[in-house]
């Protein structure tokens, strides 16, 4: 196996192609997963659970057709509200002057709303998120690998050596977090009781996890946030270009429908049949961003409860330690009861559910599984 180094890390941070960096950085996380995985009986490491995060953020990088999506499925969900929102706007417009019929508005509506600038957005947040956890953490898998695994984990020289370099104090800019879960990384190599290795190692993923989420905290509310267009700013846009069918109102008269309450019809359906496009993006926002697939098992949705159980042997923890994180971050102890994160821009209804998804699938061999062929660059 060969280990991926630092050098590796920051060779693939400074691809430019984010399509490209995403593909690079799955399979550098899968090598790093493989490494630990090997010295402590296959049970899970961050880099484990990493690996198929990165690869399923890697749908909303490449867009997979986002906003074709979108059009195409508007009023899926709410046929009724579709309908009457788009009819009310064909209503008002006409009222205005315009002649144009559903189909013809909505060919404008979509124009100016460009849903695939929309999903740009958010497919740029969540690149620039995949990155910035890949640089700073991958980095310093890569040292503890080069640093602390020659002599098994228990030189304490090196052990003080690499932790020196990682800053004191909690995240977003304090490296605490990252700090006490490589030291706990080590005591884990040499761990010869299975519970206690086990404890230790969903110890220090949830630091991690806890770290990388706080990290991540800007650029998740940046790619939730990134669809939903400005209703003011959108029925503005949408003014302009009917302003053509709008005949002598298109400059004066504008200014004197606005001053009289008359575009108010107008900008209100505009803004209701937003709120219908409003609802499907957070529909397929929630279905592509909000999902993970983990091999051997079906498709976890983030919104929702844990379909699996807590395993026999975590179903109850005695490291100490583990117990104090758990109580803060866990509000339903030993329970997959209320995992899912109804807001997954909420950082604590996100940990939350990444305290049971770790705990749940520690130790899961499927984690480790080849990354599909096609994937790899070896099909």
């Amino acid at each position: 196996m060969v280990i991926p180094t630092t050098q590796d890390i920051a060779r693939i941070a400074a691809i430019g192609d984010p399509v490209e960096r995403n593909r690079q950085i799955t399979l550098c996380y899968h090598d790093l997963a493989q490494v630990l995985a090997e010295r402590t009986g296959g049970k899970a490491n961050w880099c484990s659970f990493a690996t198929w995060a990165s690869r399923q953020a890697g749908q909303t990088i490449r867009k997979e057709d986002l906003a074709h999506t979108l059009q195409a499925e508007l009023g899926l969900h709410s046929r009724q509200a579709a309908e009457q929102a788009l009819q009310n706007l064909v209503k008002t417009a006409g009222q205005l002057g315009a002649s144009l019929g559903a189909r013809g508005l909505m060919t404008l509506f979509w124009k100016v709303y460009d849903p695939q600038a929309a999903f740009e957005r958010s497919s740029a947040a969540v690149a620039a998120g995949n990155l910035k956890v890949f640089a700073e953490i991958a980095h310093h898998f890569a040292r503890f690998y080069a640093e602390i695994l020659p002599a098994g984990g228990t030189d304490p020289e090196r052990i003080a050596r690499f932790a020196d370099e990682l800053r004191p104090g909690e995240p977003p800019d304090g490296q605490g977090r990252l700090r006490s879960a490589f030291l706990h990384y080590c005591q884990a190599l040499s761990e010869t009781d299975d519970q206690a290795q086990t404890e230790l190692l969903l110890l220090a993923n949830l630091e991690i996890g806890l770290h990388e989420q706080t990290r991540l905290q800007p650029q998740i509310v940046e790619a939730l946030a990134a669809p939903v267009a400005p209703p003011e700013a959108l029925a503005a846009n949408l003014l302009n270009l009917l302003k053509p069918g709008l005949g002598w109102w298109a400059a004066a008269g504008l200014l004197v429908l606005r001053l009289t309450g008359r575009l108010k019809p107008f900008e209100r359906a505009v803004e209701a049949l937003l709120a219908v496009v409003r609802l499907d993006v957070q529909w397929i926002v929630t279905r592509t961003m909000m999902t993970l697939d983990l091999p051997g098992h079906p498709r976890l949705r983030l919104g929702e409860d844990l379909p699996v159980p807590i395993p026999l042997a975590l179903s109850q923890i005695h490291n100490p330690d583990l117990l104090a994180l758990l109580a803060q971050i866990d509000p339903t102890p030993n329970s997959t009861a209320q995992s899912g994160a109804a807001l997954w821009g909420s950082l604590p209804e996100r940990i939350h559910f990444i305290a049971d998804l770790f705990r749940c699938f520690e130790l899961s061999p499927e984690l480790h599984a080849p990354l599909p062929a096609a994937e790899t660059g070896l099909s």
